[in-house]
């Protein structure tokens, strides 16, 4: 009997600190909340605590991940990071969350695509279930704990970035529910945004001119149209891998970064606003964890998927990498 592989449950987790707006026009000594509501999206953003980390992230959302799908950390055969903010270079943040949650049973390991890392994740897990009878349950987080990176002098990345965390449960099912996943990458951009301080390339040293404390930084622009000109394409050809028109693709779900981008590209497509969902006007921009934590929050607001529709996702993060899948939701 075929293996198909299922989305089962979501969760998240969002810290509790608020930093709205209104902080960054006085920490920076410059009007900045009329920009960013006009032309990012955000109005606030949460960021963890002092004694928070990223797994503690992880942790809330599988946790309620893993009660909403009816089984226990010990059923989890493999347990998938989606980071580019892990509590350690080493050792992946995967085994830390398999202490944390208790699944004694799971394999581990890290994605780091950035922030289209999740996506990246997810289709990974949909595979292992398709191929592996020993697969019965992955757990699939996306975590961002950006905040620790943050130059809070630095008005071009300061307002962006947040903290926060969303999971899926993906198990075997008797009909299909993941249907197709393609990525992109373009590697000439590896050096354009990142934290670049603390690994083999660029060590941390204690004469280092950040004062030995890495920080995400914008190094050189991406082209302004990049989005607009890769993710339409994206779109369509994992559709049509999936056997379907876009017009047959019930909700889609995108990267959280820009509110505008989002628009232009349902546009682009030509598809209804009401076909997605965003988040980052209140929870601000949170990487790898952007996207199931909207598709949680639509679930939850009753907007999201029903059972039936066709639902896609799709994701870009620096270095750029890229990655889109579309699934039949079961539940």
């Amino acid at each position: 009997m075929r293996r198909y592989a299922q989305i089962l449950s979501t969760g998240r987790y969002v810290p509790e600190k608020v930093l709205t707006n209104a902080y960054f026009d006085e920490i920076l000594g410059r009007e900045v909340d009329e920009w960013l509501v006009q032309n990012v999206g955000i109005k606030e953003r949460h960021v963890m605590a002092e004694d928070e980390t990223t797994s503690d992230l992880c942790m809330h959302a599988a946790n309620q991940a893993l009660e909403r799908a009816g089984i226990k950390a010990a059923d989890v055969d493999l347990l998938i990071v989606a980071t580019d903010t892990p509590d350690y270079i080493s050792p992946a943040t995967a085994n830390v969350v398999q202490h944390k949650i208790g699944a004694v049973n799971a394999g581990t390991f890290d994605v780091n695509s950035a922030c289209a890392g999740w996506v990246t994740a997810l289709d990974t897990a949909a595979r292992f279930i398709m191929t592996d009878e020993e697969m019965n349950h992955v757990l699939v987080i996306g975590a961002y704990g950006m905040s620790r990176f943050v130059d809070y002098t630095d008005h071009y990345t300061c307002t962006l970035f947040a903290d926060g965390a969303g999971a899926v449960v993906v198990g075997a099912g008797d009909e299909p529910g993941f249907l197709a996943g393609k990525r992109l990458a373009r590697g000439d951009f590896y050096d354009a945004l990142g934290i670049y301080t603390g690994a083999v390339a660029c060590p941390v040293t204690p004469v280092d001119e950040n004062g030995g404390i890495p920080r995400v930084q914008f190094v050189r622009k991406f082209p302004a149209t990049f989005n607009s000109d890769n993710w339409p394409p994206l779109i369509e050809g994992t559709a049509v891998k999936a056997g379907l028109t876009l017009d047959e693709i019930d909700f889609y779900l995108f990267t959280q970064l820009n509110l505008n981008t989002i628009k232009m590209i349902m546009e682009i497509i030509e598809q209804p606003l009401i076909k997605t969902h965003w988040i980052m006007d209140k929870w601000g921009y949170t990487g790898s964890a952007c996207i199931p934590m909207a598709l949680d929050d639509a679930i939850e607001s009753g907007v999201g998927p029903k059972s039936g529709d066709n639902v896609l996702f799709i994701a870009s993060g620096g270095g750029i990498s890229m990655a889109c899948t579309v699934w039949r939701w079961t539940n």
